[in-house]
């Protein structure tokens, strides 16, 4: 493992209990930060702040809600005295279905959670770092949002969003010390895998040139890279982690 000094930074990762958002947790504390576990589901980030260690604390959040993301923001900074880095990780995949029969209801749920929660994330946090004049957000896309995958419009859809506003972010944050700065990573056998189709995963698979999915730990180590001071040029960027996948 290359190290990457992330010391004296404190970081929150949303849905960091589990999957991609646990592996970048785990990678931060081990470069020196402190992370706060913005998640969905309170038992389940106490327990990987327990077994992670370090200064790591857990907070339930709905990244949906802006009441309650104000309410971690201030918490986290009562608790850290201020927020280095910003990792909008948490996302759900929906339902695999057509376009056509996709429920509307489905539609937005997914929407909502993969794009309007970094938004209202980014919205809460912003304004602190600029005040601090420094900050590192990375928000976690997907391949599917530059291809699209069949079956999944609205998880494509979101992530195809999330790159937006990341290229739209970057460059109204460009004239202060603060990056901003997707990734696009193929799939991973996370939990997310538990709401998809075998039909979808094995489609998903086979467009992978290295014939396998990415690890939860390539991803971390590309988003730690990202949250550190030499990342100070890159803003507004989409950094690819599919295996060959992607064709621009």
């Amino acid at each position: 493992m290359n190290k990457i000094d992330l010391a004296d930074r404190c970081a929150v990762v949303t849905g960091g209990a589990q999957g991609f958002g646990r592996a970048i947790t785990e990678r931060f504390v081990t470069s020196g930060a402190k992370v706060a576990i913005w998640d969905h589901d309170q038992a389940l980030a106490e327990k990987a702040a327990k077994e992670i260690g370090g200064a790591v604390t857990a907070m339930k959040v709905d990244v949906t809600d802006t009441a309650a993301v104000e309410a971690a923001r201030d918490a986290t900074l009562k608790a850290f005295g201020k927020i280095d880095i910003f990792v909008n990780n948490a996302g759900i995949a929906g339902i695999n279905k057509t376009v056509w029969d996709t429920d509307l209801d489905e539609w937005r749920k997914v929407l909502r959670i993969n794009l309007d929660g970094p938004f209202i994330c980014c919205k809460a946090i912003v304004p602190t770092m600029v005040k601090q004049k420094y900050g590192r957000i990375v928000n976690i896309a997907s391949i599917a949002g530059k291809e699209g995958n069949p079956n999944a419009a609205h998880y494509s859809a979101s992530k195809a969003g999330l790159i937006a506003l990341t290229k739209s972010l970057g460059k109204e944050l460009a004239g202060h010390d603060i990056t901003v700065n997707a990734v696009t990573p193929a799939a991973a056998k996370t939990a997310i895998f538990d709401q998809l189709t075998q039909q979808h995963i094995d489609f998903m698979l086979s467009k992978i040139p290295k014939n396998r999915f990415v690890l939860v730990e390539e991803l971390a180590a590309m988003v730690a890279w990202l949250s550190s001071e030499d990342c100070s040029f890159s803003t507004g960027a989409v950094f690819d982690i599919s295996g060959g996948r992607a064709t621009y």
